[in-house]
């Protein structure tokens, strides 16, 4: 009887113990959920060192639509004066040739901005790699502050990544990004939750 009280009180600790991790969980998880839901909305620009455009695919050369989209607000950005040097990011992913970062300077040159205003990263793989590369070259060249382009959901996730890495970074959310719907609107947001948990816990790969 003894050895069944002791057990019984093990496994209602245990139980206990484990609900209260998961209610742990399920807050951090409400908690970045509203966080990357409310940056996706600011825009933040202001004059800063640099723009830096966070890459997406490329077809054979040419930037995706979502690429472009943001390839193009950076070069907006640039003509207002925001700042005068753009760093495009991105590797080859499965492209054995191109990299995102190297296509994306090769279409902001195309639309007229100065080849020695443009610094292409082409090595990252995700985007942990893309703000340490950016925040390595940024130190590089004396630069301190940047304004990150890219979709509105992501840029919790990059402000977080470039603020460990020592970077001041305002995001400027691509204007054409829209919500498609509510269930993508939420995948959207669950990804970047997930993405930034791993990545806190080391085990980002996305």
């Amino acid at each position: 009887m003894q050895n069944d009280r002791h057990s019984g009180r093990r496994w209602l600790s245990f139980k206990f113990l484990l609900a209260l991790v998961v209610l742990t969980l399920l807050i951090w998880i409400a908690v970045l959920y509203r966080e990357v839901r409310v940056q996706s909305y600011k825009d933040e620009t202001r004059t800063a060192d640099v723009i830096v455009v966070f890459g997406a695919a490329e077809y054979a050369g040419r930037p995706s639509p979502v690429f472009r989209a943001r390839l193009d607000h950076a070069f907006d950005l640039f003509k207002k004066g925001i700042a005068p040097v753009i760093i495009t990011t991105g590797g080859k992913g499965g492209e054995p040739q191109l990299s995102e970062g190297g296509v994306g300077r090769d279409y902001l040159i195309q639309r007229g901005v100065p080849e020695n205003n443009i610094i292409a990263e082409t090595q990252s793989d995700d985007t942990s790699q893309s703000a340490a590369r950016v925040a390595n070259i940024m130190r590089t060249n004396g630069f301190h502050s940047c304004v990150a382009v890219s979709d509105g959901y992501h840029m919790f996730r990059i402000k977080q990544m470039l603020a460990e890495e020592g970077i001041e970074a305002y995001g400027a959310p691509r204007p054409e990004y829209r919500w498609t719907s509510r269930w993508q609107r939420f995948q959207d947001t669950m990804h970047e939750v997930v993405g930034y948990m791993l990545w806190k816990m080391r085990f980002d790969r996305h």
